[in-house]
């Protein structure tokens, strides 16, 4: 039987960062695609803000 192999963030400063995602609409076809990044947790609505701002 083979193993499961999970890898997770919650091993030591690796708490410290949270994955954000947006959607973001293309103006030129209307498609929506997605943009990921790594946030430290006290700049994760920044990061939103910032992807908002972007996004108009």
């Amino acid at each position: 039987m083979a193993k499961k192999v999970v890898a997770t963030l919650k091993t030591g400063k690796g708490k410290e960062y949270s994955k954000v995602i947006t959607m973001v609409k293309s103006p030129k076809t209307g498609a929506y695609s997605f943009k990921e990044i790594m946030a430290h947790n006290d700049h994760v609505k920044d990061a939103i803000a910032v992807a908002k701002a972007a996004n108009q």
